[in-house]
């Protein structure tokens, strides 16, 4: 277990590169962040991390509300959080080179995340900072809990030293966004009223927590968080890859371009992919092989 910097508890799991006699230092981890009612456990995501395990070492994990970690989903904005405490364990595992992987919601994180926890500045604080403005900082839930994650003691990779900054090993070295909306609110699928319907409603609610298995922050947002086209610029000079399919039943194709007409364009790039569907369920062999092949050489 993984603590959040807001006290959270996350499960996570570890999987190393199969490469024999090969240190961590010298390899690359991707960390993997889940769709929304997705989890550690889920034959999804553990044949997601079976197929990059293939090719290096995976971290895979829940996020809050989901599994059997703890705490309430609030459905992209303090996810934020359980994101840089896996990205910190990877590096105190003895990871050099850090790249996140997230499907759908996971998708928004590690694109709100890389801008957040990016390399290019110092974070500022968050209450200073308003949607809209091109600062790279939420305005939303996370506000006065960025900072550093701390393990769990007797924990797989404990660490005692709590210390570390803001910034401090929470920074990916490259990020790949997959089935990802660009903006909050959408309702212009079904799938995605349906999913509005679980988030907003109690009784919605209720059929997350018990048929989904998933938790579900009843206060919502008290202010919107930095939007993943509002953040996708602000990740450079981090590598950004934006992964979409063309039967995407969730978020049509404006959504992807929105997201890469956002991003820097020398440090990003856009695939489209024929005849693929939504997240990790609908991810081929062959397209997790060329993620897991594109973070290799980016990261």
């Amino acid at each position: 277990m993984l603590l959040t910097d807001d006290g959270v508890s996350i499960e996570a799991r570890y999987q190393p590169s199969p490469g024999p006699g090969t240190e961590p230092s010298g390899r690359l981890a991707l960390v993997v962040g889940h769709g929304f009612s997705g989890a550690l456990e889920r034959p999804a995501l553990r044949r997601v991390a079976s197929a990059f395990q293939q090719r290096t070492a995976v971290i895979t994990f829940s996020f809050r509300g989901h599994g059997r970690s703890g705490g309430r989903s609030t459905v992209g904005d303090r996810e934020v959080l359980d994101l840089a405490a896996a990205v910190r364990w990877a590096r105190r595992l003895g990871h050099r080179r850090v790249a996140t992987v997230g499907f759908s919601m996971g998708g928004s994180v590690v694109i709100r995340q890389a801008a957040l926890y990016g390399k290019a500045d110092e974070i500022q604080p968050l209450q200073d900072v308003h949607q809209g403005e091109r600062t790279g900082r939420s305005p939303g839930r996370t506000d006065g809990v960025l900072g550093s994650p701390r393990d769990v003691p007797g924990s797989p990779g404990e660490v005692t030293d709590a210390s570390a900054g803001p910034t401090d090993g929470a920074a990916p070295d490259a990020v790949v966004a997959v089935s990802s909306p660009a903006r909050w609110y959408y309702r212009g699928t079904a799938p995605m009223r349906r999913l509005h319907w679980a988030i907003t409603r109690p009784t919605g609610r209720l059929v997350s927590r018990y048929g989904l298995r998933t938790r579900i922050d009843p206060g919502g947002w008290a202010v919107d968080p930095l939007s993943p086209v509002a953040a996708a610029p602000l990740i450079a000079p981090t590598p950004l890859l934006i992964v979409h399919g063309d039967r995407d039943p969730y978020f049509p194709l404006d959504h992807p371009r929105m997201l890469a007409s956002a991003a820097d364009p020398s440090t990003s790039e856009l695939w489209i992919e024929p005849g693929y569907g939504h997240a990790e369920t609908a991810a081929s062999p062959d397209l997790l092989a060329r993620i897991a092949d594109w973070a290799a050489a980016h990261a």
